[in-house]
């Protein structure tokens, strides 16, 4: 048996589809976004597809999964939670991902506060609550657009980053 440093069922690197490697070279800050309010109604999704809009009011906007359930909980009651994710936060996104296990289910990994736009997670600094302005299919995802309604700017110190299919630790 040899052992490979590789996945063994990765395609070869010319054969892999250029848009989603080019995208994975784009990185960006992990983002948690959590829609519902009430404990069976609550949806999470673990977001690196995203970007702010400046503006009166600001915007973010997604790119989501059309087949996760916070896509359809964000859509159905129009406001949402989105948070940033921190270095000690890699299982919680990964959980969220639905690519780690998470016996009980995410919501048990960490405690969340209640807030009129959905749950947010209790540790987050930085946090906005949302109001989903439009949506749009746009190739394999939901383009979601929403308005910055309240907006919590905290402490910077190891924020979570994705890169090239791997959360990156926090450099200066």
């Amino acid at each position: 048996m040899t052992i490979h440093t590789t996945h063994p069922f990765l395609e070869p690197e010319g054969d892999r589809d250029p848009v989603r490697r080019l995208r994975g070279r784009v990185g960006g800050t992990v983002s948690l976004w959590t829609a519902g309010v009430e404990a069976s109604g609550r949806a999470g999704l673990t977001v690196s597809s995203w970007l702010v809009a400046g503006g009166e009011p600001g915007r973010a906007l997604a790119l989501l999964d059309p087949d996760a359930d916070l896509t359809d909980a964000l859509l159905e009651t129009g406001r949402g939670v989105l948070q940033l994710l921190t270095w000690d936060d890699r299982e919680l996104a990964d959980a969220f991902a639905g690519t780690a296990p998470a016996p009980g289910g995410p919501w048990r990994l960490a405690d969340w506060v209640a807030s009129p736009h959905g749950p947010r997670l209790a540790h987050a600094t930085t946090w906005a609550g949302l109001e989903v302005e439009s949506d749009v299919e746009v190739g394999w995802s939901r383009l979601v657009t929403c308005r910055l309604v309240e907006v919590v700017v905290g402490e910077d110190t190891a924020p979570l980053v994705h890169r090239r299919g791997r959360y990156r630790p926090p450099a200066d």
